[in-house]
């Protein structure tokens, strides 16, 4: 130990992310799945940016104060999740426009 960290404080599991189990009804498995997606403040600012309405990445990522790689990274997973959607139309620049889905405007995520 050194002088300047006297002691290290194990916090167990009580920050330890928590995973539905196969016994939970489907419902608690939605929720994991949504809270998942909605983790960490990158996917949590997309869905804000989104809730201004349908844009494509660079658009986002101006919304949202990110970097468009950080946008192309969540957005499939955000995808995935359910939350967010393609609209099947393009934006300027060739970019795939993403809207929220009405899974994703829900304010019970």
């Amino acid at each position: 130990m050194s002088d300047y960290y006297p002691q290290t404080i194990d916090y167990g599991p009580l920050f330890a992310p928590q995973r539905a189990r196969a016994t939970d009804p489907a419902t608690s498995h939605a929720a994991a799945k949504r809270a998942a997606s909605t983790a960490g403040g990158h996917r949590e600012a997309i869905v804000e940016a989104l809730a201004a309405g349908p844009a494509g990445q660079t658009e986002i990522a101006r919304r949202a104060g990110l970097t468009v790689a950080a946008v192309s990274k969540r957005l499939p997973e955000l995808r995935r999740a359910g939350l967010v959607e393609r609209t099947g139309r393009e934006v300027e620049g060739g970019e795939s426009e993403y809207r929220i889905t009405a899974n994703g405007g829900q304010d019970g995520r």
